[in-house]
């Protein structure tokens, strides 16, 4: 799934009642969010064990409701925060405290929960083993062969749409385009989706670290597990074995098992000199039976093998660094970690069709090129602005085949031959991009404008002339945004970011509205055939 808007306080149950937090100390509060001044402080805390701990946590880590930490809560301004504790949220069980509380107690409850915490708080092996919930033991470990889907839709065409505006997540039918089931979500989905090879299940992550199982079939949750407490994405293996989260918090890369999401392992990201790091993203790369991860506060790489026989290269490097940590000397130790060393830190990056070159850059701009063969940067890139190189996409074109990105902070589409790793067009948009799309049936790409005041529009580029050759405004004075295509690529699907919002499917080749289908505001759709086959057109 792309970035979404996050939003603070979507409890899921009665967060007004409060009852159970009663019991819940102001001492026990100050450990985790206040500092120093004690007496100033205890009657915030106290209105938050009040009001809000009973959904929230006491220690603000979450619970029925999100956690309520800085990191959490980055894509929300503080302003907005008092409006909903004020007001409430529309289409959620979070209600107005408007009349309970005053303006200065308010004011109060914001400042509160976006005070950072005195200590990275733990959760480690035994807080993640508890949060396991098995839903239908009966399908952890299902059978593709012998087990139908309970519609008639081709489930190879299906799309998966995440509604953001109420945490839903729709079933699409690929061919009618109508939708076969809708279902709630954990708050705050994150990442995309991730689908085993065959499409059967699929996994979610949610920015409060839920990972959640879901059978594509029988159209059930499975099974729950909560791996971090504010989670950048997860990845699954080719194999459909593993299931690997990479966190912001704690700083560690979490190995579940795949058929029931138990906890097979975790690894503290650190460096040899105990720095630690979250997580910037980490993704599945099939050729090489193995995750990689790239690390935002350490100028590294890591490749963490789940080949049962990992190459030469991985477990012994690996294991006299964890050696360090644990005593464990053991040679068959799994999931060895190659670290490969970069010029600098990495937020976001995606492979070239071979998984031989990672194609990544950092929030000032700066793109590199690391052969993850050779374990170095091969090239740099001449990126400006802020590319978003995890919506990146390549494709042939005069006899090469190029990539192209759009960027969070210039309108520009750039576009570079993989052959040489030389910029071949700086392409002029209306405004800085977030998602770029395509399929390798179709003649064209797809990016969107997202921000500033041209965000209705979406530029059809022709993959040969590298010129936008359409600009569409799907729904006037609304985001559109994140184009997908459907299992042939004869349709594109666009999501209106609206509470009031729609799916808009188009003919690919004429580039004409087919349908339209109303969501509370619609992220991300991903099909399944174009998620499991590795389509050069989507992101991965």
């Amino acid at each position: 799934m792309g970035r979404q808007s996050a939003h603070i306080l979507t409890a899921v149950r009665r967060c007004a009642c409060g009852l159970a937090a009663l019991a819940v100390s102001a001492s026990a509060l100050i450990g985790f969010g206040a500092t120093g001044a004690h007496a100033q402080q205890s009657k915030t805390e106290t209105l938050y064990a009040k009001h809000c701990a009973s959904c929230h946590g006491a220690d603000r880590l979450g619970g029925q409701g999100p956690a309520l930490l800085p990191q959490n809560l980055k894509r929300l301004r503080k302003k907005a925060a008092v409006r909903v504790i004020d007001k409430g949220r529309a289409a959620t069980q979070m209600p107005a405290f408007g009349a309970k509380l005053s303006d200065e107690e308010i004011a109060g409850l914001a400042d509160y929960v976006y005070t950072p915490l005195d200590h990275v708080p733990l959760w480690g092996a035994e807080q993640i083993r508890a949060s396991q919930i098995v839903h239908k033991p009966e399908l952890v470990a299902g059978d593709a062969t012998t087990v139908k889907p309970v519609y008639d839709a081709d489930p190879l065409n299906v799309f998966l749409v995440v509604e953001t505006g109420d945490h839903h997540v729709t079933v699409l039918d690929g061919d009618k385009f109508e939708p076969i089931h809708r279902f709630k979500s954990r708050f705050a989905l994150h990442g995309g989706p991730k689908y085993s090879s065959d499409g059967r299940f699929v996994y979610f992550a949610s920015r409060d670290g839920w990972i959640t199982k879901f059978d594509m079939y029988r159209l059930e949750v499975v099974a729950e597990i909560r791996a971090g407490i504010n989670t950048r994405n997860a990845a699954v293996s080719s194999d459909n074995r593993y299931v690997i989260v990479g966190n912001y918090l704690p700083h560690t890369l979490v190995i579940l098992k795949a058929s029931d999401l138990s906890l097979l392992k975790i690894i503290p990201v650190r460096d040899g000199r105990a720095n630690s790091s979250r997580v910037s993203a980490v993704y599945n790369a099939p050729p090489r039976s193995s995750f990689i991860a790239a690390l935002k506060d350490i100028p590294e790489v890591w490749e963490i093998s789940y080949d049962d026989n990992p190459p030469a290269g991985f477990s012994g490097e690996w294991v006299h660094d964890y050696r360090k940590e644990s005593g464990d000397v053991q040679k068959s130790e799994p999931f060895p970690v190659r670290r490969i060393k970069v010029d600098r830190h990495l937020d976001d990056f995606f492979f070239d069709q071979d998984y031989i070159n990672l194609i990544g850059a950092s929030r000032d701009g700066r793109g590199q090129v690391i052969n993850l063969d050779v374990r170095r940067a091969v090239a740099d890139l001449d990126l400006q602005g802020m590319p978003h190189l995890g919506s990146g996409i390549t494709w042939r074109s005069g006899g090469t085949t190029v990539l192209a990105t759009p960027n969070l902070k210039t309108g520009e589409v750039t576009i570079i031959d993989t052959e040489n790793w030389k910029t071949i067009k700086r392409l002029k948009t209306l405004g800085p991009g977030f998602f770029m799309r395509s399929h390798e049936n179709s003649p064209y790409a797809w990016v969107d404008v997202f921000f500033g005041p041209n965000r209705d529009a979406m530029h059809v580029i022709d993959k040969k002339t590298l010129e936008i050759v359409k600009t569409l405004r799907p729904e006037p004075g609304k985001t559109a945004a994140h184009v997908e295509f459907d299992r042939s690529g004869r349709h594109a699907l666009v999501s209106i970011w609206d509470k009031e919002g729609a799916i808009i499917v188009y003919d690919a080749q004429t580039l004409q509205e087919v349908k339209r289908i109303p969501m509370v505001k619609p992220s991300g759709k991903y099909n399944v055939y174009n998620k499991i086959t590795f389509s050069e057109g989507t992101s991965h």
